[in-house]
């Protein structure tokens, strides 16, 4: 069995580029606020959604490792 994820939106950081529903439409979406939520927050490791956090202009996505909370993304320093 491969890696799960927690994936979380910092709504404070957010400021609606959609990059992330550009990028990874079946794990992401904009919420009437205009604002990314997770379609599902505990997902199987997926490139997209890696992608999808990368790219974000403002960091506002983490994704950690559901069993250990380890950082997936933004890398631990």
């Amino acid at each position: 069995m491969g890696d799960r994820w927690h994936v979380e939106v910092d709504r404070t950081l957010c400021i609606g580029s959609a990059q992330c529903v550009h990028r990874a439409s079946r794990s992401f979406h904009l919420d009437t606020a205009r604002q990314s939520r997770p379609l599902t927050p505990d997902v199987d490791a997926d490139e997209l959604v890696l992608e999808a956090a990368e790219n974000c202009p403002v960091e506002a996505i983490t994704l950690t490792l559901l069993e250990s909370g380890e950082a997936v993304f933004p890398p631990e320093e």
